[in-house]
C-alpha cells in the first residue's frame, strides 16, 4: 500500500476549471485499486495553526495498492484527455509519497 499526499495551489480564478478536472480524475482512482481517503479545501487558511509554506487551496490523501496502480492511474487515457484543465487551473503541486509504518 502506498499513500499519496498532494498539496494543490491554484491559479487565481480557476476554481471552476479545477473542479471540472477533479470531477473526471477522482472517480478514476478506484479503477486502479485506489481510494480517496481525505480531501480538504483550505481557501482562507484560518484553520492553520503554524506553517512554513504557502497554504494550499486543497489537500488530498489517496491510497493505492501499489506503485504500479498509481502509475496506471496517472497514465489513464480518460484522465489524459482532461489534463488541459489541470494545466489551466493548477499553478503548482507538491506530491508526497509514503507508506504506512
Amino acid at each position: 500500500m502506498i499513500y499519496i499526499t498532494q498539496l494543490i495551489y491554484l491559479k487565481p480564478g480557476q476554481e471552476t476549471t479545477f473542479d471540472q478536472f477533479e470531477a473526471v480524475a477522482i472517480p478514476l482512482i478506484s479503477k486502479y485499486r485506489g481510494e480517496l481517503l481525505l480531501r480538504i479545501r483550505l481557501p482562507d487558511g484560518a484553520e492553520i495553526i503554524e506553517s512554513k509554506i504557502e497554504t494550499p487551496y486543497e489537500m488530498h490523501l489517496v491510497s493505492f495498492e501499489s506503485e504500479a496502480d498509481f502509475g496506471q492511474f496517472m497514465r489513464d487515457e480518460e484522465r489524459q484527455m482532461f489534463l488541459h484543465l489541470k494545466e489551466q487551473a493548477i499553478r503548482a503541486t507538491m506530491l508526497i509519497k509514503g507508506e504506512e509504518l
